[in-house]
């Protein structure tokens, strides 16, 4: 287990997930089995910095209170861990290791040949910058001013942040970035083999999101400059009638009229304060700017008008699509609200109506393909397309290149070091890169992160540097169950010996059970599995896949029925029912309230029954 020990401690939802794996290793013990059933604290991260600016009390110092509050809590539960493997992500004794295996990413890049992470010194091109699986990148981002940090787009709800409410806008920064889309297909492949249920399965499945397709090239009217656009249905291909590009696109100012600009630019600034989940919501409604310029569509040679629209990301794909509003039920709002022409090209089989048809059925109007079925149609347009050099068949991934830097103290250094506008890394010798302890760790409202405050910090050497930006929270929860195996070793990660007994067996996963909440489905789980298959690659472990078994824990809600949270006064702490009921009941309790998978309601009444 691996909670973050936040200042309120535990709520009897907690103790949920715990009591069902301390269930499950007493139970294994009693058989004869050797059991890893430890304990530890992802004690890094934004929530404990905001909570030192407000106190003024340092967050080393909050964390230890909030770690120490935790472990009386959960010794008076009653579970079994095994304490002499307690870890802590702020320990440097833990995140010497953190950023060592940043290192071996940073030292790393992709072989598409082997399918593979290899050491960078096997790559034979000019500049291994370029194919770093850890890299700098200049990426619009969420930016949270107040914060003072970039937050995930999951941490902004409706152009504010998550935590405290403030506002968040878009604007671009420079930012390292760990090259997971290198592996979108194995992080596919390899979920196969694992005994998740098949709900998390397709939320990993969605969120890498592979689309097979083909990219298309419309060359701009006028212009020697061309629009490459990814579609999964070049068989609509003559129906297209606009293209949208997404307002940060590079093009934008190069086509854009004298005309149109005061309103492109007016639009760019709205669509900065708008997270890209904000964007891409199918509910809200559309809204877009014509550029003044225009496409020629390769199918048919006909002029059609490129909008911007905040709908379409600059990330994804190739940051444009084509509008083939009579199939596609987002193209066809938006040329209903700006009056844009509507060409029907498939024909459905049965009696539904073209217009808005968005299945497979037989080509119309579309004089290369007419008459045959929308499989034979794609394959017979791209095989035209390719062979007029107008695009090509493609395979495309909605998973993005993980933004991996935070401006904000408490977190993990770099072990970056600058030098005349190059970076590169320290030797391991360095580590652990121990932040400066800064009295003013406030941000700096500038974007520049805190620990540029810390001057002499910094100066690395008479012309080098040090990165001043911290890893986010997800880096110490990356690896966790590896130190597990073998918490107290200073030469190594996690041994050898020690990884292949308790990662061992016949599955491809290391971790036999891991309980765990719906809200790790995707990005904690992804991240994990990402940086095991580096690990894996290096030949530092033994297995491809980090967790074989999950199951996920549902909520405890209040006995208002709506989740615990302080503002609604429904929190419980497990303290008052163990001083009221003893802790025998309160664990049998949480057990008994019905399937761990389901959300349920805590009832006092419950627990006196049980008691």
């Amino acid at each position: 287990m691996f909670p973050y020990p936040s200042g309120a401690g535990l709520h009897v939802g907690h103790p949920e997930g715990y009591t069902a794996t301390d269930i499950v290793a007493r139970y294994k013990r009693m058989r004869g089995f050797n059991v890893l059933h430890p304990m530890g604290w992802d004690a890094f991260g934004l929530p404990a910095e905001q909570y030192a600016i407000k106190t003024g009390e340092h967050p080393a110092a909050a964390t230890r209170a909030n770690i120490a509050k935790f472990k009386t809590q959960l010794k008076r539960i009653g579970f079994s861990y095994d304490w002499q493997r307690e870890i802590n992500t702020t320990d440097p004794r833990y995140y010497r290791w953190t950023q060592w295996i940043f290192l071996q990413i940073y030292n790393s890049w992709f072989n598409p040949a082997t399918d593979r992470a290899e050491p960078i010194s096997t790559y034979r091109g000019k500049n291994p910058d370029e194919v770093r699986l850890a890299y700098v990148a200049d990426v619009p981002v969420n930016w949270c001013p107040e914060l003072g940090t970039v937050l995930a787009n999951e941490e902004v709800i409706d152009g504010k942040s998550e935590l405290g409410g403030f506002p968040v806008v878009r604007r671009p920064m420079r930012q390292w970035m760990l090259r997971i889309t290198a592996y979108a297909e194995r992080l596919l492949n390899e979920l196969e083999g694992l005994d998740w249920p098949e709900g998390i399965k397709l939320l990993q499945r969605n969120w890498i999101g592979k689309s097979e397709g083909a990219e298309i090239d419309f060359k701009i009217d006028k212009s020697d400059q061309k629009i490459r656009v990814f579609t999964t249905r070049p068989d609509t291909l003559y129906g297209g009638t606009f293209l949208v590009l997404a307002p940060e696109h590079s093009l934008v100012d190069l086509i854009v009229t004298e005309e149109q600009w005061p309103a492109v630019h007016e639009y760019r600034e709205r669509t900065a304060h708008k997270s890209d989940l904000e964007r891409a919501d199918l509910s809200k409604e559309k809204t877009g700017v014509f550029t003044g310029a225009y496409a020629i569509n390769p199918a048919n040679n006909e002029k059609i008008p490129i909008w911007i629209a905040d709908y379409v990301l600059v990330g994804y794909g190739t940051g444009a699509i084509g509008g083939v509003p009579a199939h596609d039920e987002r193209d066809l709002e938006f040329a209903k609200k700006f009056d844009l022409p509507i060409v029907v090209v498939v024909q459905p089989t049965g009696d539904e109506p073209a217009i808005g048809f968005t299945g497979e059925g037989i080509a119309v109007n579309s004089p290369v393909i007419n008459g045959l079925t929308s499989a034979e149609a794609k394959k017979k347009i791209t095989t035209w397309l390719e062979e007029r050099g107008h695009g090509k068949s493609a395979i495309n991934y909605k998973l993005r290149d993980w933004l991996f830097s935070r401006q904000r103290y408490w977190g993990e250094p770099f072990p970056i070091i600058w030098e005349g506008g190059n970076h590169r890394s320290l030797e391991e010798r360095e580590l652990p890169v121990v932040p400066p302890l800064l009295e003013d760790y406030k941000p700096t409202g500038t974007g520049e992160p805190p620990l540029s405050k810390a001057k002499d910090w910094i100066r690395y050497s008479e012309k080098a540097t040090r990165e001043t930006n911290v890893m986010p929270q997800w880096a110490g929860s990356c690896w966790y169950y590896l130190r597990f195996c073998d918490p107290q070793n200073d030469k190594r990660f996690v041994g050898e010996k020690a990884e292949r007994y308790w990662m061992g067996g016949d599955e491809p996963g290391g971790v036999d059970l891991y309980v765990g909440g719906t809200e790790h489905a995707v990005l904690h789980l992804l991240y994990a599995r990402f940086w095991h298959k580096v690990l894996f690659d290096l030949s530092y472990l033994s297995k491809p896949e980090p967790f074989q078994r999950l199951v996920n824990q549902g909520i405890i809600l209040g006995e208002d029925n709506q989740k615990m949270s302080k503002s609604r006064g429904n929190i419980v702490n497990p303290d008052d029912v163990i001083d009221q009921y003893g802790a025998d009941a309160f664990r049998c309790y949480e057990m008994f309230m019905g399937p761990l998978e389901q959300m349920k309601p805590w009832s006092m009444r419950g627990v006196e029954g049980v008691a």
